[in-house]
């Protein structure tokens, strides 16, 4: 069923007159009379009484005139968010992030995108990073947050955050009256992290450090991905967690308390995307990242120098 003729049709429907409804449309009134008896051919019933008097809608006609209105609403209204879609003006952004990790500048750039772009939708979804990377691959996901180093070839690469280590540390432990903690004050602690292919960069980097620092503590994986699962055996007792710095800015856990890692083990963060991807929207979201993250290192520069 064409769109045109269904046009065609509501035309006369509501002229009731074929020429006055041709020279609305600027056709024909012979063509117009055609495609409009094709209609009807097309759908198997007649939509118009034709008299010497006039025309006038059969019943099926009348039912039919709200349902093509409905239809060619639709239509239009898809026509259009197709153009706001292509313009940056609507549609929406598909988000995967790390389960342990939302730097505080992410969270500013979804805030900051979603003021720029009120019609573009963020949809924001938890991945593992070597998932996301593979998502982002695929189509699936617009844009990825991931530690580095990561297998990312023929992906874009934006910077985002440089994140350091928490340790998360039970009321009771004997470590929780300190204002800071080393690695290697954590020798004869069991060590609780989250499973490897959460955040491998995040994961490797604790365990450089513990070989740096001369330790080798006894580690204990948790089965879920998820930092509740972690802190409920923190503030069991089982042991000291290491988590992404921003973790501390998330969660509050009765018989936890978050204490800085001096020196930390460190992560790169970046927002990986499809190299060939000229969605305006993806293309506004990165912008905002990287502003932010200038600001971010023009920041740190006078910071620097007046300290200096």
């Amino acid at each position: 069923m064409e769109l045109r003729r269904l046009r065609y049709f509501v035309a006369v429907a509501e002229e009731l007159h074929f020429r006055r409804a041709a020279d609305r449309l600027h056709l024909a009134q012979p063509a117009l009379s055609q495609q409009v008896r094709k209609l009807e051919v097309e759908i198997g019933v007649d939509l118009f009484h034709r008299s010497r008097r006039g025309v006038a809608l059969t019943p099926a006609g009348s039912v039919f005139l709200d349902e093509a209105r409905r239809l060619l609403r639709h239509a239009d209204e898809a026509a259009r968010t197709a153009r706001n879609a292509r313009t940056g003006t609507a549609g929406r952004v598909r988000l995967g992030h790390l389960a342990d990790s939302l730097p505080p500048i992410l969270l500013r750039a979804i805030a900051g995108f979603a003021a720029r772009h009120p019609g573009v939708e963020i949809v924001p979804e938890t991945v593992a990073s070597r998932r996301g990377v593979e998502d982002v691959r695929s189509g699936r996901l617009d844009l990825a947050v991931v530690g580095l180093p990561a297998p990312l070839d023929g992906l874009k690469v934006t910077p985002l955050a440089t994140e350091g280590a928490i340790a998360a540390v039970p009321d009771r432990h004997l470590l929780s009256g300190r204002a800071a903690l080393s690695l290697d004050a954590l020798a004869d602690t069991p060590l609780i992290l989250l499973p490897r292919a959460t955040n491998p960069a995040f994961y490797d980097a604790v365990l450089g450090g513990c070989r740096t620092s001369g330790i080798s503590p006894h580690l204990i994986d948790v089965s879920e991905p998820q930092i509740e699962h972690v802190l409920l055996l923190v503030a069991s007792g089982v042991g000291v967690a290491l988590l992404p710095a921003s973790a501390a800015e998330r969660y509050c856990t009765v018989g936890v308390s978050f204490r800085p890692v001096a020196p930390s083990p460190t992560t790169e963060l970046a927002v990986v995307s499809r190299a060939d991807s000229a969605e305006i929207p993806i293309a506004a979201f990165l912008r905002v990242v990287g502003d932010l993250v200038d600001d971010g290192s023009r920041t740190a520069s006078v910071l620097h120098a007046v300290s200096a």
